[in-house]
């Protein structure tokens, strides 16, 4: 049985996680998640995509049975497989939004930071507990999460391996909203279907002008931002939106996609 499902419906696809009872993080999820995120980048009918864990716990973190037993061999090419699957939900070229609820801990925070936007249950427990086995974390948690929160908070969070509680991860920009534990998957989705009528060649390129220019200096980075910007003009949905900007107005766009 799949312990990684993608469900579509009216454009948005979720990236489901479904590995009883914490969706610990093993080499079977990791490998099921990759093909999944794999699909979604390639899929024209999903225009947004929600990652859920489901309605008791997002990812309580790396499998640890299954990583204690490992060599400095093995554990290599484990986490080599994580990130790189993790850097491919992260280049998903689509609005992604994790929707948070119960446990996000060590690598289920490395998965939720892949996302655009985290939407956290008025419940959630998040955090970067590795310093507490006497690792650190090895999936994006001391590279994504200061680039999100800053050094100095990211220091705390992985120095501590504390957990953080929703308002604290909200007011620290950590999570981007808070809402009760029984709406958290329908806030995501109605968030996610925002984008599902936008142009979608133009909002991949904005989502890796502003991830991939993080990483360059500003003039490479606004070069960058040229190229992406004139390539949008042999596009179909640029012509629509000129030409619906300058007959009805702004807003008022019916894109195709293309």
């Amino acid at each position: 049985m799949a312990v990684v499902r993608l469900e579509v419906e009216d454009g948005v696809g979720t990236i489901r996680l479904d590995r009883p009872k914490m969706n610990a993080l093993n080499a079977e999820l990791t490998a099921e998640l990759r093909d999944v995120a794999l699909e979604a980048s390639r899929r024209s009918d999903i225009r947004a995509v929600v990652i859920y864990g489901g309605e008791r716990v997002f990812a309580a973190g790396a499998d640890i049975k299954e990583m204690s037993t490992k060599d400095y061999a093995g554990i290599s090419t484990w986490v080599a497989e994580l990130t790189g699957t993790f850097e491919i939900v992260a280049h998903l070229p689509k609005p992604v939004f994790a929707a948070v609820t119960g446990y996000a801990l060590g690598g289920g925070l490395e998965l939720a930071l892949c996302a655009d936007f985290r939407i956290l249950a008025d419940n959630a427990k998040v955090g970067q507990p590795e310093i507490l086995l006497g690792v650190i974390p090895g999936a994006g948690g001391t590279q994504r999460l200061p680039r999100l929160i800053g050094p100095a908070k990211a220091k705390d969070l992985v120095f501590s391996g504390r957990q953080v509680g929703a308002e604290e991860a909200l007011a620290i920009g950590l999570a981007d909203a808070v809402v009760p534990a029984a709406e958290v998957y329908a806030e995501a989705v109605r968030r996610a279907r925002q984008y599902v009528d936008g142009p979608a060649l133009a909002l991949a390129a904005a989502k890796r002008a502003i991830n991939d220019g993080l990483e360059m200096g500003l003039s490479e980075a606004l070069r960058l931002e040229i190229g992406l910007f004139t390539g949008l003009f042999g596009t179909e949905d640029q012509k629509i939106g000129m030409e619906s900007f300058q007959q009805s107005g702004p807003g008022k766009a019916k894109f195709t996609g293309r």
